[in-house]
């Protein structure tokens, strides 16, 4: 399913398949993507594919920030933008989303070889294989109380509202 054309039944084969995924958790740390970003686009050029809710603070803090995005809100480009733009960043952070609409591989493509890459969102897999095509970061959000997990979602909790997850990065050794 992750292969689907549905981006609904795309989404369940990348959740299928992150929940499958052993991962070990000596090879992550506690940490949020947006300090990922932060620590490496200071002063950089930023390209962020997908639009989250820490913007402002990388937008203070980096040289210029492009936020690349299929539904671009004010101050977004458009997705047909980042064939322009991705070329020319120092930092690149691609959303996990870019896996259920299979646009992963075009976006790495347009990386700069040395440009720092790191993959951010729920649906990112911490599976080191991603390393293999230029990414150094991997963040993402792992269920460590499914109890938990599966109360709040049962209750009609949205994503940011489930407890009993943890968001964890994993990096390019």
């Amino acid at each position: 399913m992750a292969y689907s054309e549905s981006i609904l039944e795309a989404a369940i084969g990348m959740a299928t398949i992150n929940s499958l995924l052993e991962v070990d958790p000596d090879s992550c740390i506690e940490l949020n993507a947006a300090e990922v970003i932060l620590e490496k686009g200071e002063g950089k050029k930023v390209a962020i594919v997908g639009h989250f809710p820490f913007l402002p603070r990388i937008r203070e803090k980096a040289d210029a920030l492009w936020v690349i995005e299929k539904n671009p809100r004010e101050g977004d480009f458009d997705e047909t933008e980042g064939d322009r733009l991705i070329p020319q960043a120092d930092v690149v952070a691609i959303t996990g989303t870019s896996l259920t609409n299979h646009t992963l591989e075009h976006l790495l493509e347009l990386c700069e070889p040395s440009a720092y890459i790191a993959m951010l969102g729920d649906t990112v897999p911490l599976s080191p294989v991603l390393f293999a095509y230029g990414v150094h970061a991997l963040s993402g959000t792992r269920v460590v109380d499914l109890d938990l997990a599966l109360r709040c979602a049962s209750q009609g909790a949205n994503f940011r509202q489930i407890k009993g997850t943890r968001k964890l990065t994993m990096t390019k050794a």
